[in-house]
């Protein structure tokens, strides 16, 4: 049986949540949630480089439209696709169920720490070549999630 990403995260955060909320009381705050960062960051690079690898190919805006529709199952995210070539992929995020879940937590500030912030490691394993570029999100209180990933041609 295979879960959607949505309710994979709606799993994790039963045991996530409470870890950095002890992590927080113990550490502090923002130590605590660079220990987070960094730890969950490691894993999603490995996530992202192992994704890269088994879809295997080189056309970026193939593999990320892909990866967007493995996020969208289920209804998670509604979002719209601006640009979509081989070397860029732009689309805006404009609902956010995962968003919708950590604010009926009451930590949208931790589902930022463990969804949104961990876009960036996994797009970190898809190639020193690829670039993720994001400057709002929903789970941030913006009106949509503005992601956009381009291959670096140098």
């Amino acid at each position: 049986m295979q879960i959607s990403v949505l309710e994979q995260a709606k799993i994790q955060a039963q045991v996530l949540v409470p870890l950095v909320k002890a992590l927080e009381r113990e550490l502090g705050r923002e130590r605590a949630h660079t220990l987070v960062r960094s730890a969950l960051g490691d894993v999603y690079r490995r996530l992202g480089e192992e994704w890269w690898r088994a879809k295997a190919s080189p056309d970026l805006g193939e593999s990320m439209a892909s990866a967007f529709q493995s996020f969208a199952k289920g209804e998670a995210i509604a979002y719209s696709v601006h640009t979509q070539s081989p070397d860029t992929y732009e689309i805006d995020v404009t609902g956010c169920r995962y968003a919708q879940f950590y604010q009926k937590l009451g930590e949208p500030e931790l589902g930022f720490l463990l969804i949104c912030g961990l876009d960036f490691p996994f797009a970190e394993g898809l190639g020193a070549d690829i670039k993720l570029t994001r400057t709002q999100t929903i789970m941030q209180g913006a009106t949509h999630c503005d992601f956009r990933y381009t291959r670096r041609k140098d």
